[in-house]
């Protein structure tokens, strides 16, 4: 199968990641990443800088599809607006997948969502659009993540999890069963979501406290 040709928005650490996650897939080609002006020149592992996400309408005339590749833990805004840069320009922003991940299939996910090594997607889970969801990430039946989320290393979202939009949650942190998260929230590595989060804020530890 010949594959498709895709540009990388975002070339700092996260971008190295899915730089792996893309190539494993066997099913793109990366033409290059954009990422600040200063940048263009160099190189992301073997994958040159070509622009800035200023270029993306240019770009699109030949390489329709993009991953946003920009990172996630206090703010979702960059990975917002480059995706409004990308719908505005007509790109498209395919779902990527790990072949060494699990996704049911009657489970949902949204554009621009990167479903990273060793993730599990369990029956009748949704994940909105431009999620990270990373490697070794637990989300189980029924789960609900927003928009423009992030679900860092070995987290475990349990059943009915129902989680707002523009929320980082930490490696390792355990979500119980049927626990809402208010979009906005940030909950620390290694914690532990056993109660509703109604205001936004950012959360650590077990028992979990709001620290800001």
């Amino acid at each position: 199968m010949k594959k498709q040709p895709i540009i990388l928005v975002g070339g700092g650490g996260h971008c190295i990641s899915c730089i792996d996650v893309v190539d494993q897939t066997k099913q793109y080609e990366i033409i290059g990443i954009l990422d600040l002006p200063d940048k263009i020149g160099n190189k992301v592992l073997d994958y040159p800088i070509i622009g800035s996400d200023s270029d993306i309408q240019n770009y699109k005339k030949d390489c329709p599809n993009f991953l946003i590749t920009l990172g996630q833990i206090k703010s979702s805004h960059l990975r917002q607006t480059i995706f409004d840069k990308i719908k505005c320009a007509g790109g498209r922003l395919p779902v990527i997948v790990s072949p060494t991940a699990y996704i049911s299939k009657h489970a949902n996910i949204g554009e621009g969502t990167i479903i990273m090594h060793h993730a599990l997607i369990n029956a009748a889970a949704t994940i909105g659009n431009a999620c990270i969801i990373n490697s070794k990430a637990l989300i189980e039946h029924e789960a609900f993540i927003g928009d423009f989320c992030h679900i860092s290393t070995s987290t475990c979202i349990n059943g009915q999890v129902n989680i707002g939009s523009n929320c980082f949650i930490g490696s390792n942190t355990v979500v119980g069963n049927n626990i809402s998260i208010v979009e906005n929230s940030i909950i620390a590595a290694g914690s532990q979501v056993l109660k509703n989060l109604t205001m936004p804020g950012i959360y650590i530890g077990n028992p979990l406290r709001k620290i800001r």
